[in-house]
């Protein structure tokens, strides 16, 4: 389960180097926003070193879930940098920039086939076509707020929160509608503020985000410390398992906690998520 993913920029490899053993779960390599125009085809070229490093990585330990954004289709870079990941292991998914429509998932799971896509819902259209991405095949969705603030005219910062609560409420329902993952939060674009962070984490988790996405290392403990389960929670859920799988096994199906909390079978669900968190 990927609680925290660090976006790095292709055409700097020393970057995606130390973003391998940074410690994220995930690592994304961007050729989008985080790349200028003019080195969109030394970025595309790096890639062909990805697999390489990945593979160093593990072999020092460091295991994390690889994916490539990839600039929105109708750029002029986006049919290059499908031809660019081709060639990579079909393990690195694709990040789907500005995706507006299921067709635009339809159409990358075609051009890359038994590749993971996962798509970035960046305007309100996308936003209000959430369940539509989301069970054309995509392996997850998320928000990407930058666009969608300035569309919806939210403030930059804390500031804005409350004006983008809607539309994040909105891609977590439909992401569990369609049985995908939690959604991870936009990147918090001042890394300086941590405090600001942290709020801003703790207003995502209260919606049911499952993470964040980063842009520098100094991220990651904040989020990570935010969106893994505490001790006491995971008691909790084992317990949860432990008492409704009992109640199952004697056919009465519920079970009253000693603190009065009334459970069902249903409620396991929610606990094996809190366990995965918990793992990593």
């Amino acid at each position: 389960m990927t609680i925290v993913a660090l976006y790095v920029p292709s055409d700097r490899p020393e970057r995606v180097v130390k973003a391998l053993r940074s410690g994220a779960d995930g690592v994304i390599v961007d050729l989008e926003d985080a790349v200028a125009p003019a080195r969109k085809a030394v970025a595309r070229e790096m890639l062909a070193s990805l697999a390489g490093e990945i593979d160093a990585a593990a072999r020092e330990g460091s295991v994390v879930a690889v994916q490539v954004r990839i600039n929105a289709r109708g750029s002029a870079w986006h049919d290059d940098d499908l031809a660019a990941l081709r060639p990579l292991p079909a393990s690195i998914g694709v990040r789907l920039s500005k995706t507006q429509s299921a067709d635009d998932v339809v159409h990358v799971r075609q051009a890359l086939p038994g590749r993971d896509v996962h798509a970035l819902l960046e305007t309100a259209l996308a936003v209000e076509r959430a369940f539509e991405i989301a069970t054309s095949g995509a392996a997850s969705i998320s928000t990407g707020e930058a666009d969608l603030r300035a569309e919806l005219a939210v403030p930059e910062g804390e500031e804005g929160e409350a004006g983008l609560r809607w539309s994040r409420s909105r891609v977590v329902n439909a992401a569990a509608a369609a049985g995908l993952p939690a959604p991870l939060l936009s990147v918090y674009a001042d890394v300086r503020d941590l405090d600001g962070l942290e709020r801003s984490c703790r207003e995502g988790a209260r919606l049911g985000f499952g993470g964040r996405t980063a842009i520098h290392p100094r991220q990651l403990a904040v989020i990570r410390s935010v969106f893994t389960p505490t001790e006491a929670a995971v008691r909790r859920a084992e317990e949860i398992i432990a008492r409704v799988g009992s109640a199952a096994g004697d056919g009465s199906g519920t079970v009253v906690l000693e603190d009065g909390t009334f459970l069902d079978v249903a409620m396991v669900r929610a606990a094996h998520r809190t366990l995965a968190a918990a793992r990593r």
